[in-house]
């Protein structure tokens, strides 16, 4: 077997891997001879078919085969003679003429094809040690505890029944039926709901008009779906509620007591306290992390230099793309509507692309030079987290994870960076800064 290189510009590569005949004869012979045994022919004993009448009648599949096992045998081994790391799935290219891949299956003549690839680019990964990180962190209060306490308790409050008018904090019990240009619309439509006024729960502007409002009282209310509503088809509508109240009542007291506790199912109300604090630490810790892993990225990215593998970059620029385009049309909108152009668009999505692949590659560097590894545990406990968000259906995602290994890689490469993650917070400069609840969870711009 004969290699050689044709291409060598950058990360591009391309190999022509020539097999002589005489060696592909060989291989055909030698399975052949192998088929002896194992293959019933009518008019021959079984172990005395000639090797030339195998030929004639399983010749050119067992070159067939031959020709697949050099493609995917062979072409692995050449790139781990040649010390290369491929960046993706080489492609490879044979000749499409019939008249030579017939000779070639017929012994008559060398068979080549060719591997076309990137390899993975060098690059130096930055010291870990040198990474300087800001960790925001929230002091959780007492008083906040208090009123996240009174917010999950909220389930327990008694209501009593109110002659006299809604007013503010009141809840109305209600039948409702909207209509847009006086045609009734689906989703639009409630019996019995139950509704405190001044929640928010409801179309800005609806709650306001039920103030002043008693049992009995039936009333028509308007108000406009905002712009930005999640509906699509309701977006920026006026609308008309027709709205008939069949009871008001004020809220009893709520008091954060042991038997409060009790009606949500805990024995007392310091404990209701110490799941309210493990609640609010956990949901601060998720904003915490996310912030530090984001500084991570970011000077990963910013001091790593590498050369990039332009077809990892258009694969994941094409995955992107799609996912934009596709969210685009879904909600009707036009880039215009994003304040933007599709070729500014186009460029944004690419540094994206860019700045994926290359800290994909730095955060795999890194996991590889401290093996670190997503066990089978956390595997399987990632598969069993998917099967509850689907309950009655756990066999059929079993069998899915079972049956597509892609799906499991899909599952595996978020925990595995992770842990990398956390490797890199573990060696890392880190200093933490106490910061309000409103700066920890502000939305970022980017």
């Amino acid at each position: 077997m004969q290699v050689n290189e044709t291409l060598n510009e950058g990360l591009a590569r391309e190999l022509t891997i020539t097999v002589a005949k005489k060696d592909m004869e060989s291989q055909l012979v030698e399975r052949l001879t192998k088929m002896k045994d194992q293959v019933q022919i009518n008019g021959f004993r079984q172990g005395k078919v000639p090797v030339s009448h195998l030929r004639k009648v399983y010749g050119k599949q067992a070159m067939a085969e031959i020709v697949n096992e050099f493609i995917n045998t062979r072409s692995g081994e050449v790139l781990k003679e040649r010390g290369e790391k491929p960046a993706q799935q080489p492609q490879i290219s044979m000749t499409e003429d019939e008249k030579e891949a017939e000779a070639i299956l017929d012994g008559k003549k060398d068979f080549e094809f060719k591997l076309a690839y990137e390899v993975l680019p060098e690059f130096e990964v930055p010291a870990l040690d040198k990474l300087a990180l800001e960790r925001p962190v929230v002091d959780v209060t007492d008083k906040e505890i208090e009123e996240q306490a009174l917010q999950v308790a909220e389930s327990t409050r008694s209501w009593d029944e109110k002659k006299s008018k809604a007013a503010k904090k009141d809840r109305v019990t209600m039948d409702y039926l909207g209509k847009i240009d006086g045609e009734a619309f689906e989703g639009g439509e409630d019996k019995d709901a139950k509704l405190v006024l001044g929640s928010d729960q409801f179309i800005p502007g609806f709650e306001d008009q039920l103030v002043g409002k008693k049992a009995g009282d039936e009333l028509t209310v308007k108000v406009a779906f905002p712009e930005e509503y999640g509906a699509q088809h309701l977006a920026g509508k006026d609308a008309e509620f027709d709205v008939k109240i069949s009871l008001v009542e004020k809220p009893g007291k709520l008091e954060l007591n042991d038997d409060t506790a009790k009606l949500l199912g805990l024995d007392s109300v310091d404990k209701l306290r110490e799941v309210v604090r493990e609640q609010l630490e956990s949901r601060y810790g998720s904003f915490t992390r996310a912030r530090v892993k984001r500084q991570i990225l970011d000077q990963l990215n910013e001091k790593t230099e590498m050369e990039m593998p332009t077809k990892m970059v258009e694969q994941e620029f094409g995955n992107i793309w799609k996912q934009v385009t596709e969210e685009l049309e879904n909600n009707k909108k036009t880039f215009e509507d994003e304040d933007t152009t599709e070729e500014d668009a186009r460029k944004e999505y690419r540094e994206l692309a860019a700045r994926r692949v290359r800290l994909g590659l730095v955060l795999a560097t890194i996991g590889e030079k401290e093996k670190i590894q997503v066990t089978e545990e956390e595997l399987q406990k990632a598969i069993y987290d998917q099967m509850r968000q689907y309950p009655g259906q756990e066999q059929q995602i079993m069998e899915y994870f079972q049956q597509t290994p892609d799906a499991v890689a899909g599952l595996r490469a978020p925990l595995y960076e992770e842990k990398v993650v956390d490797h890199i917070m573990g060696v890392a400069d880190v200093t933490d800064k106490t910061v309000s609840v409103e700066e920890l969870t502000k939305e970022d711009d980017e």
